[in-house]
This record gives C-alpha cells, sequence and structure tokens, in this order.
C-alpha cells in the first residue's frame, strides 16, 4: 500500500504533551493518529463523543462552521482551506 503524508497544525504545548503520552504507551504520533484514522473510517463517524461539556468545546468555532455551512449551502463561500481549518482570524 501507497504511503503519503499529512501535515496537522495544533498547538506547541497540546504536541509536546501528546508526544509525551505516545512515547510513554510505546507508540509514535504517526501511528496514534493512524490509529484514529483506522477507527474513525471503520466506524464511519468520530471515533468519541464530541458535546457540549467537551472542555475542548470552543462556542466561537461552533460560530464559524455554522457561517461555513451556511455559505456553502447559499453558494456564497469563498473560503482558503487554511480558514476552512483555522478559521477566518488565525
Amino acid at each position: 500500500m501507497s504511503q503519503t503524508s499529512l501535515s496537522i497544525r495544533m498547538d506547541e504545548d497540546l504536541k509536546n504533551e501528546f508526544g509525551a503520552l505516545c512515547e510513554n504507551i510505546g507508540m509514535t504520533m504517526t501511528t496514534a493518529f493512524c490509529i484514529f484514522a483506522k477507527k474513525a473510517v471503520s466506524e464511519q463517524r468520530i471515533p468519541f463523543d464530541v458535546t457540549a461539556n467537551d472542555p475542548f468545546y470552543n462556542p466561537s468555532n461552533m460560530r464559524h462552521l455554522n457561517s461555513v455551512i451556511e455559505g456553502i449551502e447559499s453558494g456564497t463561500a469563498h473560503l482558503t482551506e487554511h480558514e476552512l481549518i483555522e478559521g477566518p482570524d488565525e
């Protein structure tokens, strides 16, 4: 099977903490993300619950997502790939 690369942007502290966690359990971050992707594909969903009570939930992210959805549905969305991933203000 052919291999490809994926670039992910995240907070540096989160990256360091995640790297330490992966090292502690004996895997690389790449392996961890591949496990996540395989599980998501096999279940056809994000393999964990995402709720408003989630400590990582951010209301501004939801407002941005809703505005993107509205723009796509109305045919007026003119967003760059970066804006779709990071939001318009970052």
